[in-house]
Parts: structure tokens; C-alpha cells; sequence
């Protein structure tokens, strides 16, 4: 019997795997342009992490990590604690008063695998410490939005505030009684939820518990006057970047640790999977993890879910294009070839070729595959004749070039049209 991977656990092949470096590269160059560091997590954390970051009521925490009781130490399910503990443990707020990271990686959560869903997934995580200013939350959902834009998604923006520790309990007792009310026509999670988060009652999936709290209050009638004028100055400054918005009262996130602004970006080609990217602020975690009182806000966009919207796209997506495939025909030019291709390596040149001593039609057929801009044909007779045929596969133009002078000058002819880049 083959062994197979692992339910809700995949491999990303070549074919595949240019969608994600596409992804990647983007992200990278667009999160360098907002002025962000990059930061490598580990994969396993101590449990309590999670638990008092996520927090114990959640449905991560109750029911989706991966966790190693006897050692007490959990797979990532989420990267923003991880990289508070990091930014705590290194005292990176004292080397930078405001910190700009990013970090991608695998993270693993125990749910029912489905379309954009794996039980380990990929997310682009950045997170901007030390700074409560509502600019930086609109210059962090713009930074979202242009890196969807520029990958070519279409999306919507929402946005909701959540309110601080002064004003949230006015809405939690407000909530309460409104639940109260209906709580015989909610689900089971609901009933229990409200006991402990009555929050998350709102973000319920379950279509008749979205029916009961369709007029439930709003928060943003609940707001201190810092907290509304902390979300007015946000939409302010997303207005200011020309950043579209709705918002979104019913919206308040998985996580307990969230405080003020929390957004999510939408789209409508993924079916019920609405969300590519969501996030906000959580001004009092840092301290709750045993850190300084630094405030914060984030945000995760997940990659399966982009490249399943890239892939419905269907545009076709370069492979990596090698410079120069060596065909070497015959046993001393195939032994000719071998170091030659390493010195080539060594300059600069994305170099392929063949170790099987297959025939000149064969090694065409696997530059073609390989989409080489080039290729070297070197027989026994062009070593004796001491020189070899280049050939240009966009025009198929041919030059001789000496073979003592291969690897001096085939860089020549080639890098300067080369861009320095591996095209994905």
C-alpha cells in the first residue's frame, strides 16, 4: 500500500510552487517598501503561550492545537504570540521603540480540512509594536490592500472597533440581556460562549444564531470617547490613502486579545471561505505576556487561500527559466560538459544539462521543458573542431563560439539581457 500525506496536510509541487513564490516575492517586496523586518519563529511553543494569548475559551485553544501533553508544548496555530514572545524574550522593544516585522510560515490547527482550509497552512503575518496611533492602523490595512491589489485579487475592506477595557463592559452587559432573550434559539456554542465570551456570539457561522442577532447592539454605539475618536482618526487616515471601506458591527474576531480596530479583507470568489486576510489591534497583549505596556496590531492573510484565487485566475505563471542548457552529445563532451556547467554556475548563469547521454532531439525536448534561453550543443566533432554552436531558442540564430573560451564568454552574450532575477 503507498504511503500517502497525512489528512489535511499537502505537498506543493513544482507546477504549484511558482504560484507561491509569486505570492512570497510580492509580499516581501511590497512589506520592504513599509519599512518591515523579517522574523523566524520556531514551529513549537510552550502551551500556556496560547492559552493566555488566544485565550482559554476560544475555539483554537478548546478544540484545534496540536498539543503534547505530556510536555506541554504546542504546534503554532497562530503566528502574532510567537512573535510576542520573541519580541519580549529579545527585548527587541529596546533596540527599536517601534517594531516593523513580518514572518511567514506553517501554522497547524485541527479542523475539518476543506477547500483553502488545511490542518497545516501557510500565512504572511506582520505586526507593528510600540505605536497606539490610528494612522498606523489605515497605513496597515492599506499595506494589505495594495499587496492584494498588486497580486491581482479583488477585494473588500471591513472594519469594526472592538472598544477598550473602559468601554466594553457598558456593551458586554448590553449584549447579555440581548442574548438572554434568544439564548433558547441558539446553538449549543452560542449558549456556552455567552457565559464566557458573549463576543464571539456575534461570529457565529450558524445561519439561524446570525438570524437571532441580526439587531443585536452595536459596539460603536458603546465606545468611550478615546475609542471613538481613536476609529474616527482610522477611517480618517484610510480615506486619506484611498482606501475603500465598509463597516462591519457584527465583526469581532476569533481571538480574544483584540482591542479597537479589527478589519478583515473579503472576497466573494472562495465561496463561505469569505476572509483572505484579517487582523487588528491588541494594545494590553504585550503586557499580558509578561512584556512592557507596548500596544500593537496585526494582521494574517492566509496562502492557500491566495493561490486558490490565483489559480482561478488562470493566467499562466513562468516556471524558473534557465540561462543556458549544456547538451553535450557523446562521452567526451558529455565529460567536456560537466565541469564546464559548473563554471558557468559560478558566473552567474541559471545552467541545465543532461547526464544521461541522451540524443541532440532528446536534449532539445529538455530545454524546451526547462524554457532555457539557450542552449550549447558540444558533439565530438565540435571538440575536435575546438569550437561549439550556441543557440538563441527565441530566434534560433546560431554562432560558433571556441571552446577554450566557453566560459568567458558565454556570460558575455548572455547575462546582459539576463535581469539578475529567477522569473516565478
Amino acid at each position: 500500500m503507498k504511503i500517502k500525506a497525512l489528512n489535511g496536510f499537502k505537498d506543493i509541487v513544482p507546477g504549484e510552487i511558482e504560484l507561491w513564490q509569486k505570492v512570497e516575492n510580492t509580499a516581501r517586496d511590497i512589506f520592504a517598501r513599509f519599512n518591515f523586518n523579517e522574523i523566524r519563529m520556531p514551529i513549537l511553543e510552550k502551551t500556556e503561550l496560547f492559552a493566555r494569548s488566544i485565550g482559554d475559551s476560544t475555539d483554537i485553544v478548546e478544540k484545534e492545537m496540536y498539543t503534547f501533553i505530556d510536555k506541554q508544548i504546542t504546534m503554532r496555530p497562530e503566528a502574532t504570540a510567537s512573535l510576542l514572545r520573541a519580541y519580549i524574550q529579545h527585548g527587541l522593544h529596546v533596540q527599536k521603540p517601534i517594531q516593523r516585522l513580518f514572518t511567514i510560515g506553517p501554522m497547524f490547527r485541527h479542523e475539518r480540512p476543506q477547500k483553502g482550509r488545511l490542518r497545516q497552512f501557510h500565512q504572511m503575518d506582520v505586526e507593528v509594536l510600540g505605536t497606539p496611533n490610528p494612522r498606523v492602523d489605515a497605513e496597515l490595512m492599506a499595506m494589505g490592500a495594495m499587496l492584494l491589489e498588486e497580486l491581482g485579487i479583488t477585494m473588500s475592506l471591513e472594519i469594526n472597533s472592538l472598544g477598550c477595557p473602559i468601554c466594553r463592559p457598558g456593551f458586554r452587559a448590553a449584549l447579555l440581556s440581548f442574548i438572554d432573550d434568544r439564548k433558547d434559539a441558539l446553538c449549543e456554542d452560542c449558549t456556552r460562549r455567552s457565559k464566557t465570551n458573549p463576543l464571539r456570539v456575534l461570529d457565529c457561522k450558524n445561519s439561524a444564531c446570525r438570524e437571532q442577532v441580526a439587531e443585536a447592539p452595536s459596539i460603536q454605539e458603546h465606545l468611550c470617547s478615546e475609542c471613538d475618536k481613536h476609529f474616527d482618526a482610522v477611517q480618517e487616515g484610510l480615506k486619506q490613502l484611498d482606501v475603500q471601506y465598509s463597516l462591519n458591527k457584527f465583526m469581532v474576531r476569533g481571538l480574544d486579545y483584540y482591542t479597537r480596530t479589527t478589519f478583515e479583507f473579503i472576497t466573494k470568489d472562495l465561496g463561505a471561505q469569505a476572509a483572505v486576510g484579517a487582523g487588528g489591534r491588541y494594545d494590553g497583549l504585550v503586557a499580558k505576556l509578561g512584556g512592557p505596556k507596548a500596544p500593537g496590531i496585526g494582521f494574517a492573510m492566509g496562502l492557500e487561500r491566495i493561490v486558490l484565487l490565483l489559480q482561478q485566475q488562470k493566467e499562466p505563471v513562468d516556471s524558473t527559466q534557465i540561462d543556458i542548457f549544456v547538451a553535450g552529445l557523446g562521452e567526451k563532451a558529455s565529460e567536456f560538459s560537466f565541469p564546464l556547467a559548473h563554471k558557468l554556475r559560478r558566473k552567474g548563469l541559471f545552467t541545465a544539462m543532461d547526464h544521461e547521454g541522451r540524443s541532440l532531439k532528446s536534449q532539445m525536448k529538455q530545454a524546451n521543458k526547462v524554457n532555457a534561453r539557450y542552449v550549447l550543443i558540444i558533439g565530438e566533432n565540435e571538440l575536435k573542431q575546438g569550437t561549439a554552436v550556441l543557440r538563441n531558442m527565441e530566434n534560433q540564430e546560431q554562432q560558433e563560439i571556441a571552446v577554450t573560451s566557453l566560459s568567458t564568454e558565454l556570460p558575455s552574450i548572455i547575462l546582459p539581457h539576463n535581469t539578475g532575477c529567477n522569473p516565478v
